[in-house]
């Protein structure tokens, strides 16, 4: 799971916004202006039987900083990423 749902730069985040887009979801915000230090991203790729997967996650940041629950108060009532 990417860690950045418990970011508090999340809305802000210029990694994050770039995640958003290959997962074609909505933007948390239209114009992030944080650009966040050595992000660290896997990029798992599924072969499903009529197409493939890519999924993108980030599971290391030298800028995240913990907020419990950061997207779920941005997004209240929208299924957490995954």
């Amino acid at each position: 799971m990417c860690i950045c749902i418990n970011c508090t730069y999340v809305d802000r985040c210029k990694t994050y916004h770039a995640v958003e887009t290959q997962h074609e979801q909505l933007h948390l915000t239209e114009a992030p202006d944080f650009e966040p230090v050595e992000p660290t991203i896997n990029v798992n790729i599924r072969s499903r039987q009529d197409h493939i997967e890519i999924e993108w996650d980030v599971v290391g940041c030298n800028s995240f900083a913990e907020e419990m629950g950061k997207w779920v108060r941005l997004r209240p009532g929208e299924p957490v990423p995954t």
